[in-house]
């Protein structure tokens, strides 16, 4: 991976809220930020790591974000959707001294990780850069790293781990120190190209490479290099990993959302089919309702038989039969009394009503 030591881009074009370098667009402007650790104050809150205000690097004025000193140092932006990146800068917190062994700040960088995530688990996502090579001498107090992928979230983080020898020239803790970050790249999903106007070639691909247009993503409901193929018949969604419902047909459920367009099979409802009936209903479109079975909650919401006994007075697998004349009782095993009109002798408790 290429990494460009950099103090000032040779095009730099501001228009409206947006910064266009070399035809890309730092989408992480005034996007919401986060920091592990926060100092109490607004003085460094996370978010003036993206209020585009790089002209000064030190750790007062509200222009930078900076975090007490830990073992550990977290600090991302939130893209808001996922988009196409090229390449990320950071501007380290100088405090407009010197920059290099003689500034105290320079050990704190020292180690650090950058990635791109969909998620702010930076283990999920990619690594675009991990310093294993800097020194007090070399480090650059602007740092650029190319970083063709696609995400949500770039993640600055930094450590000191315990048991882990680290060089000496490295702090014995962490923060964030960040004055800017940047990041370039598409302002929308599905483009490529340095002018950011073109469509991904591939017509079902949400994400492709940023120089390339090489497919990096596909949209729900496609697979495949060039996702030219839909899923496979009872999965649907991003990377075809969602199983589909209780389809009446399966081969009907959308290979894009899951939803079942010829209605459910029976015992299920809701568009995804996914949701059983409620209690007492089955069948399809759960329009029938439950016998009397002991326990309501263990009527099959698929055919109604009762997975339980039938309460008192009824018999049969739907429960919905009431006990032969004469007879009452659990299972109709209890023999009625001399009722002066059996017909009127209750089929659940014997009572000569």
């Amino acid at each position: 991976m290429s990494v460009l030591v950099t103090k000032m881009y040779t095009v730099c074009v501001c228009v409206g809220v947006f910064v266009f370098v070399n035809g890309y667009v730092n989408v992480a402007y005034n996007k919401p930020a986060y920091q592990q650790y926060p100092k109490k104050n607004d003085t460094y809150d996370a978010s003036n790591a993206v209020n585009g205000r790089k002209s000064d690097l030190s750790g007062w004025g509200g222009k930078c974000a900076a975090s007490y000193g830990k073992n550990n140092a977290t600090w991302w932006v939130n893209l808001t959707t996922i988009h196409s990146i090229h390449h990320i800068t950071i501007y380290f917190r100088t405090d407009n001294v010197p920059w290099g062994p003689s500034n105290l700040l320079t050990k704190y960088i020292l180690g650090f990780s950058v990635y791109v995530s969909n998620t702010t688990d930076r283990l999920q996502g990619t690594l675009c850069y991990k310093d294993d090579n800097f020194t007090l001498d070399t480090i650059p107090a602007v740092f650029t790293t190319t970083c063709p992928v696609h995400g949500q979230y770039v993640i600055y983080y930094n450590e000191r781990l315990l048991g882990i020898t680290y060089p000496y020239e490295y702090s014995d803790s962490v923060d964030s120190d960040l004055c800017e970050v940047e990041v370039y790249g598409c302002p929308v999903t599905g483009c490529y190209g340095s002018n950011n106007t073109l469509p991904c070639p591939d017509v079902n691909c949400q994400y492709c490479h940023i120089e390339t247009g090489t497919c990096q993503g596909c949209k729900p409901g496609y697979k495949g290099h060039r996702c030219e193929l839909a899923c496979d018949k009872g999965l649907f969604g991003s990377e075809c990993k969602d199983t589909c419902g209780h389809c009446r047909d399966v081969k009907q459920c959308s290979n894009i959302n899951g939803t079942c367009l010829t209605g459910c099979d029976a015992g299920y409802q809701g568009g995804l089919c996914k949701t059983p009936c409620d209690k007492g209903l089955y069948s399809l479109e759960c329009k029938d309702t439950c016998g009397h079975c002991r326990d309501v909650k263990q009527c099959s919401n698929i055919n109604g038989t009762c997975l339980t006994e039938c309460d008192a007075g009824y018999l049969g697998c739907l429960c919905k039969t009431p006990c032969d004349r004469g007879l009452y009782g659990s299972e109709c095993n209890e023999i009625g009394g001399h009722c002066r009109d059996v017909k009127q002798c209750s089929n659940i408790n014997g009572t000569c009503t």
